[in-house]
């Protein structure tokens, strides 16, 4: 079975996590493939996508962004209230416009930090993506260019802190190396 059908066929089982919401949350270190994991299982499930690298607040952000996504959007979602996405303009380094968010009975959340403290409480279904350091760097600097080349050690020490802190890894309930969530060549 396929990563997707594997997270989708845990979703089917797993019971709503936030309010009346089914969340489906993909973690994990950068470079590893959760926002191609994410835009699949989101287009598979018909259901909204939040990225965290909207909600980073900045570089030295990733500490911070949990608390952000359960303020803005997953506590608001648990309440029955509606929820919103904060966004961070990285270009003038200051935070951007907050934009609603519409959610019926499934939302899908991904990038670094999505399941780590509370957060990860409220979506029913983890998923942890993960591979070897170099491979992740070259296809995270491939993706987004020599601005996150600057910022990769700094980034890499934040997400080692936190998931370390967190046990993020062990409290997935699928996890995934780059070769499984890629498929076959």
């Amino acid at each position: 079975m396929s990563p997707l059908e594997q997270v989708l066929a845990h979703a089917a089982t797993a019971p709503p996590s936030c309010g009346s919401v089914r969340v489906i949350a993909i973690d994990g270190r950068s470079g590893s493939g959760k926002t191609s994991l994410a835009r699949e299982v989101a287009h598979a499930w018909d259901s909204p996508l939040v990225s965290m690298d909207s909600i980073y607040p900045g570089w030295s952000g990733l500490a911070a962004a949990p608390d952000l996504l359960l303020a803005h959007v997953l506590h608001p979602l648990a309440r029955g209230d509606q929820p919103a996405v904060p966004t961070w303009d990285w270009l003038a380094e200051r935070p951007g416009p907050v934009l609603p968010l519409a959610v019926d009975d499934r939302l899908v959340v991904e990038g670094c930090g999505a399941t780590v403290g509370q957060a990860g409480g409220l979506a029913g279904t983890r998923v942890w993506l993960d591979g070897p350091a170099d491979l992740r760097r070259q296809r995270a600097i491939a993706r987004d260019g020599a601005v996150f080349e600057e910022h990769w050690e700094m980034w890499a020490e934040q997400e080692a802190a936190v998931f370390a802190a967190d046990h993020t890894r062990e409290r997935a309930h699928l996890t995934f190396g780059m070769a499984e969530a890629e498929g076959p060549a």
